[in-house]
C-alpha cells in the first residue's frame, strides 16, 4: 500500500497574544511521528515543495505569530524566541502524536532551540538549518551592531531601506568589518524594493523579530544534555555567510559536526516567494538525516 497525504486541512489555534494558523497534511497510515517544517518569519507557504517530498509522513506547517495568516495583538511589538517556542509547544500539543521531528530554518531554528530548551520532550530530532545567532560569532560585536542597524533603519525610513540593509547583511561573506553598521544604507531600488515609506512598522522580520531573534543565546548545556537529537545544517553555498558561520559555530559548541545541505539559505525552496534552490537534493538530504544518516 502506498502511503500518501490527505489534502491539507487548515486549522487555527488561540495562544497568548496571537492566533496561529496551521496546515496538517495527514498520513494516518504512517508509523513515524509528525514532521514539522517551520521558519520565522517564513510562513507555511514557503514549505509547499519540501512538504511534497514527504508523502509518507504527517506534515505540519504553520504561520508564526504576526506572519501572513497568523495574527498578533501587538502588531508592532517584538516577538521573542521564547514566545515563538511557547507557540510551537502549544501547537505540538494541539496536533498530538508527539514527540515530533522538526525541520526548522533561519529564525525558526532559533525558536526551535528555545523550544527544545523549554520543552525537551516535544522533539525527537531537530534539524536546525542556519539559525542567525550572533553571540557565537568571533565578530559578534560588529554583527550585533549590524543587526541593530537593520532594525533602526526600518524604524526610521521604512520597509525598503530596512530590507535593503538586511539583504546586504545576509549576503555578506566572512567576518563583518567593525564599521559595517555605520556605512550608508544601500539604495532599495537596487533590489527592486520600494523607495517610499508607507508608514507601516509591523513587518514580522524587520519590526517584530529583528530585535530579539539574532541576539538569542542558546542554553548549550541544556541542549547537549537533553533527549532531543540535534543536527546542525548549513547550505553548501552559504557556509561563509552569517547564518552559515553561525551554524558551524553552534555545532562546535554542541560538540557536533555540521551537516552540509545542498544549496544556500533557501535551498529547500521550489519557486515559493520567487526563489528556487535545490529542492529535490535538499529533501533527499533531509530524509537521510531524519533516518539517522547525518
Amino acid at each position: 500500500m502506498t502511503l500518501t497525504h490527505t489534502e491539507p486541512t487548515t486549522r487555527t489555534l488561540d495562544v497568548p497574544g496571537a492566533t496561529l494558523t496551521y496546515d496538517v497534511r495527514l498520513n494516518p497510515g504512517s508509523s513515524e511521528p509528525p514532521l514539522f517544517l517551520i521558519g520565522s518569519p517564513m510562513a507555511a507557504a514557503g514549505f509547499t515543495t519540501l512538504a511534497s517530498h514527504f508523502p509518507d509522513r504527517t506534515v505540519v506547517t504553520y504561520d508564526p505569530r504576526g506572519s501572513e495568516r497568523s495574527t498578533k495583538l501587538d502588531a508592532t511589538g517584538p516577538s521573542t524566541p521564547e514566545e515563538h517556542a511557547d507557540d510551537l509547544h502549544r501547537l505540538i500539543q494541539a496536533v498530538g502524536l508527539g514527540p515530533v521531528d522538526l525541520f526548522a530554518t533561519s529564525g525558526g531554528a532559533v525558536n526551535a532551540m528555545a523550544l527544545v530548551r523549554a520543552h525537551p520532550h516535544d522533539v525527537r530530532t531537530l534539524v536546525a538549518h542556519e539559525p542567525p545567532i550572533i553571540d557565537v560569532l568571533p565578530d559578534r560585536e560588529a554583527a550585533k551592531a549590524a543587526s541593530r542597524q537593520v532594525h533602526a533603519d526600518y524604524q526610521r525610513y521604512g520597509f525598503g531601506v530596512g530590507m535593503a540593509r538586511f539583504i546586504t547583511l545576509v549576503m555578506h561573506e566572512g567576518p563583518l568589518p567593525d564599521d559595517w553598521a555605520s556605512q550608508p544604507a544601500p539604495d532599495p531600488a537596487m533590489f527592486g524594493l520600494p523607495t517610499e515609506d508607507d508608514g507601516s512598522r509591523d513587518d514580522p522580520l524587520l519590526g517584530q523579530n529583528m530585535e530579539s531573534s539574532p541576539e538569542y543565546v542558546p542554553d548549550f548545556d541544556a541542549l547537549r544534555s537533553g533527549p532531543t537529537r540535534i543536527v546542525m545544517a548549513a547550505g553548501e553555498e552559504s557556509l561563509r555567510t552569517l547564518t552559515g558561520r553561525s551554524t558551524v559555530a553552534i555545532a562546535e559548541r554542541l560538540g557536533l559536526e555540521p551537516t552540509v545541505f545542498p544549496g544556500n539559505h533557501a535551498g529547500f525552496l521550489g519557486g515559493e516567494y520567487g526563489q528556487t534552490g535545490k529542492p529535490d537534493e535538499f529533501a533527499s538530504t533531509l530524509r537521510a538525516v531524519l533516518e539517522g544518516e547525518g
